[in-house]
This record gives C-alpha cells, sequence and structure tokens, in this order.
C-alpha cells in the first residue's frame, strides 16, 4: 500500500470543516484504491496569530517543504485587517515554495445549475493557467508626495506634461503607485506548462493579456508567448485581451481549452470562471510548483460568518482534494472523487442551502464518500 504524508492548514473560518470534509473524501478514496495519508496539522491561521503574533516562520516553512502537496482550508479573519494573514501566509507559502502555477480547472459538472442559457458540460470544460508569483503581485508600490511643497509639486506636474505632451492642471500632492513585473523566466515557465498541458487535452492555448494598452510588460508576454508556441506546431494558438475573454467565457465558453494568463488579470477572470461552472462552492485551485512543494485549496474565502454552522458547501474543498492526489500520482483516485462528486449533484438528494438542499457540510462529505465506495 503507498503511503503520503500531507500537510495540513485547516486556516480560519470555515477552513476546518470543509478540509476535515476533504481528508474524509480521500480517506476513502485510498480505502478504495489502496493507498494510505497521514495527515500532518499546521496550526497557522488567526488563531495562531492572535495568540503568538506569528504568522508562518521560516521554520514552518522550511519543514513544509519537505512535502510534495499541502492541503489548505482558507485564510481570512474579520479579527485581523484585510490582506495581514493572507500576505502573511498564503503569499508567504506561494512565493517560498515558487508555486508559479495556479491552476484552475472551470468545469460544468452534469447537474449543476450554469446561469449561461443553453449552456452544457460539453461547452465548459477547460482549465485556466494563471502565472502566480509575478506581474503586479510582488509587491513593488507604495505612496509619495504627501505634504509635497507647492515649488516641487510644480515641478512634478510639468515633467509630467513634457512626457506625455500634456497640459494638465493638478491640486494632487499624494500619489500611490503599484509596480507589476513580469520576467523571462517566468513567463517562459508558466507558457512551457500551459503547452505541455495542452498536448494533453485538446492541443488549444488560449493567451490573455492587455498589449493593445500596456504594452511594455504585456507586448513582452506576447512575443514571449510566440516564442514557446513555435516549439509546439501541432497546439492551435489565439491572443485574448483581458476584457475581451470575459464576454467570450459567458458568450462561448466552448471556445477554450487552456488558458495562460499573468498574475492579475487570471485572479479576475477564474472568479468569473466560477460563476461560470456554478459557483465558488465548487471552484477548487492548486498553487503548483511541478518539482518542489504544491498546495491544493478552494478558491473561495473563509466565510466567517458561516463559522462552526456546519452548512457551507464542501465540495470546492474535496475537489481541490482530487486534485492533490492526482498530483501524488493517484489519477484514478482523483478521478474517481470528482465522478462522486457529480454523482452526487446528479441524484440532489444530499446538498447544501447554495445548492437548494438543506444538508450540512458533513452530510454532503460522508455523501461522496458513500459513493465513492459504492456503497
Amino acid at each position: 500500500m503507498a503511503q503520503y504524508k500531507v500537510p495540513v492548514l485547516p486556516g480560519d473560518g470555515i477552513g476546518p470543516e470543509i478540509i476535515a470534509e476533504g481528508k474524509k473524501v480521500i480517506d476513502a478514496a485510498g480505502e478504495k484504491f489502496g493507498f494510505d495519508v497521514d495527515w500532518i496539522e499546521f496550526p497557522h491561521g488567526a488563531d495562531h496569530y492572535l495568540e503568538t503574533g506569528e504568522l508562518i516562520s521560516e521554520d514552518s516553512l522550511k519543514e513544509l517543504s519537505a512535502y510534495e502537496a499541502i492541503y489548505l482550508g482558507s485564510i481570512g479573519d474579520d479579527r485581523i485587517a484585510p490582506g495581514v494573514l493572507e500576505k502573511g501566509i498564503l503569499l508567504a507559502a506561494r512565493f517560498y515554495f515558487d508555486q508559479y502555477i495556479n491552476l484552475r480547472p472551470i468545469k460544468l459538472l452534469e447537474g449543476v445549475w450554469c446561469p449561461l442559457k443553453d449552456k452544457t458540460p460539453e461547452d465548459i470544460d477547460f482549465v485556466v493557467v494563471r502565472e502566480n508569483t509575478e506581474d503586479f503581485y510582488i509587491g513593488i508600490g507604495g505612496r509619495a508626495n504627501s505634504g509635497m511643497s507647492k515649488d516641487l509639486l510644480e515641478v512634478n506636474r510639468t515633467l509630467y506634461n513634457a512626457k506625455f505632451g500634456l497640459d494638465i492642471e493638478t491640486d494632487s500632492e499624494e500619489i500611490a503607485y503599484q509596480i507589476g513585473m513580469i520576467s523571462k523566466e517566468g513567463t517562459q515557465r508558466v507558457m512551457e506548462y500551459s503547452f505541455d498541458l495542452a498536448e494533453k487535452r485538446n492541443k488549444h492555448v488560449s493567451s490573455v493579456d492587455k498589449a493593445n494598452v500596456l504594452s511594455d510588460i504585456y507586448g513582452f508576454w506576447r512575443e514571449e508567448f510566440n516564442a514557446i508556441s513555435e516549439k509546439h506546431p501541432d497546439v492551435k494558438t489565439d491572443f485574448n485581451f483581458v476584457d475581451a475573454i470575459t464576454m467570450w467565457f459567458v458568450k462561448n465558453p466552448e471556445w477554450f481549452d487552456v488558458v495562460v494568463t499573468p498574475n492579475m488579470f487570471g485572479d479576475i477572470i477564474t472568479d468569473l470562471g466560477a460563476m461560470v461552472q456554478g459557483g465558488l462552492g465548487l471552484a477548487p485551485g492548486g498553487n503548483i510548483n511541478p518539482n518542489g512543494t504544491s498546495m491544493f485549496e478552494p478558491i473561495h474565502g473563509s466565510a466567517p460568518k458561516y463559522k462552526g454552522q456546519n452548512k457551507v458547501n464542501p465540495i470546492a474543498t474535496i475537489w481541490a482534494g482530487a486534485m492533490l492526489i492526482e498530483q501524488l500520482g493517484e489519477k484514478e483516485a482523483a478521478d474517481s472523487i470528482v465522478s462522486a462528486i457529480e454523482q452526487n449533484i446528479k441524484e440532489a438528494k444530499v446538498q447544501t442551502y447554495d445548492m437548494g438542499g438543506s444538508n450540512t457540510t458533513t452530510d454532503v462529505g460522508d455523501d461522496i464518500a458513500r459513493i465513492l465506495l459504492g456503497q
């Protein structure tokens, strides 16, 4: 019997409840397919931070780096200012482990209500590959000029007008800025991953950018995309401006197979993708380093107002667990979990409130495990 050690960060809010169901279903898959998971729990989250002042230490990250895959519940707590936990734990882990791929399947399961008229599971089955460590998420930014003297303000205005051929008046004495950065290495590796993935699917990669306006950063993105595509002559390609792709996701989702996108745009369009596939409760995600430590999670938040109520939908977390064990090499078991999720939805007997039912989080996990085991 194969043995796996998997660290778990249940996190905040509903995190512990949904992770419990994900573990339950993976354990059932292990029983059926002949593997065993030793779950190793880590405390990092809001409670740990409030008790100790620690977000996640270098020692903890180093310990986690010994494992191939991490299972994450959710991060975020309304007792703590937005961004503290998210940056200090979630983004810290992504950067430390160089999880440069954010993988988001956009797949409409049979039985799920879709907000798009006349679209079926055959129409909505693609994957978004989001670059996960660069672009506007690198953290370069700040605020300046608060209390700037009138003379210096006038100098800045003059320089701005000279650069852009304008003649504007402004009384602004403070500015804020955020800088996006993409590297050749970072861009090439996410694109190589996308083309390799497309080779296993329907041989079509769609690129997302805004090269018509942000021509330096995303013009560079396009150049690298063209260079990588030349190595994969059997893969069809196309370009999409980010504003346009939001329209096509809604009007023609069947056009897409693998979508590769810079970090910021990927953050936005994958939430749209989640709605297309039926909602955030059905949306899993993976933060992947193909040669290192990866981390799998639902893409929804921690929903503090539902904490401890045993009512939220655990399917996104269970699906993320399927992605995790596929990363470990248990593809047959992973596919069976997704099939069990789909059967649970089609039967429509055991569902949480967001899907029109009245069952608990625990009920849904129990039912998916039952289906998986053929009981």
